[in-house]
């Protein structure tokens, strides 16, 4: 291939040293989780599925995790963004942000949303929206981390900052137990129809029974994606090693291949890669 390909990314995935304080939401029902995932794991497992490269994103609500995924992508050049946390109720924002200022990896930031105790209404606080204003001032991405229940708060937050880019992971997290297909994709459209918000697919597996989910389960809920974000605000997402609960990493990768193959060539380069590459700011093409 030569150095002007684009690049195939896994947008969504994560790296952690493993230890139960630091990472509560991990359950005893996770035994698999409950260790260390470094980038020697995941890279053979990028390499099989002809992916370049990947965004590291948080999965602990703390500066000390953001510090050592930069640390991480210095040592491993294809770790090409990296999606970290900070407070952004603190009164101090700006001075925490400066601490990265020179870290040009730092794309973005996350806080597990999903986690607290009312979602909805931490949206709404006038601190949480003075720090996500923040941050669009000063470019950075903002994955919103929420379940399906929680789609009109969201809609209503990313209505309001529409300054920058703004990612939703997971398709919002689907109940797709239940089998509520046409209720999330009517609570998702309002939020899809913002262009400027984009979508991962990303983390279906986890959001089915773990031992018995099909794969047309899945497949209607991507397809429903493709077609309230288009394939231009899209992007792939492994949500490694969390998927590990229900599937392994190729067959994680393939759900989302075989709905893609319909696309056209360019369509499916968007979702591979361009399109994370276009929001995250990062050169899209290979080194």
């Amino acid at each position: 291939m030569s150095s002007t390909d684009p690049l195939r990314l896994d947008a969504h995935q994560h790296f952690w040293r493993y230890d139960a304080a630091g990472y509560p939401w991990i359950g005893r029902d996770m035994a698999c989780l409950r260790r260390n995932f470094t980038p020697d794991d995941l890279r053979p497992l990028l390499d099989q599925a002809g992916l370049d490269g990947c965004i590291a994103v948080q999965a602990q609500a703390s500066t000390s995790e953001t510090d050592r995924l930069l640390l991480l992508a210095e040592r491993y050049p294809w770790i090409r963004a990296v999606v970290g946390w900070v407070d952004l109720c603190a009164g101090d924002l700006e001075q925490s942000l400066e601490r990265w200022a020179q870290a040009s990896v730092l794309r973005g930031f996350r806080h597990q949303l999903q986690d607290e105790s009312a979602p909805a209404a931490f949206m709404q606080r006038p601190d949480f929206n003075r720090g996500l204003e923040l941050l669009q001032r000063r470019g950075h991405v903002y994955e919103v981390l929420i379940k399906a229940r929680d789609l009109r708060a969201a809609t209503q937050l990313c209505q309001r900052h529409d300054q920058h880019h703004l990612v939703l992971d997971h398709l919002a997290k689907p109940d797709v137990q239940a089998n509520n297909l046409r209720e999330w994709a009517e609570q998702l459209a309002p939020l899809a129809a913002l262009p400027h918000v984009s979508c991962k697919l990303s983390g279906l597996t986890t959001e089915a029974d773990w031992q018995q989910w099909r794969s047309d389960q899945l497949t209607p809920y991507l397809d429903t994606a493709l077609e309230l974000f288009g394939p231009q605000r899209l992007m792939f997402g492994s949500d490694w090693p969390v998927c590990l609960l229900a599937s392994d990493y190729s067959t994680t990768h393939t759900l989302v291949d075989n709905v893609l193959q319909r696309l056209s060539t360019a369509e499916q380069a968007a979702i591979w890669g361009a399109n994370a590459c276009a929001v995250y700011g990062i050169k899209g093409v290979k080194r």
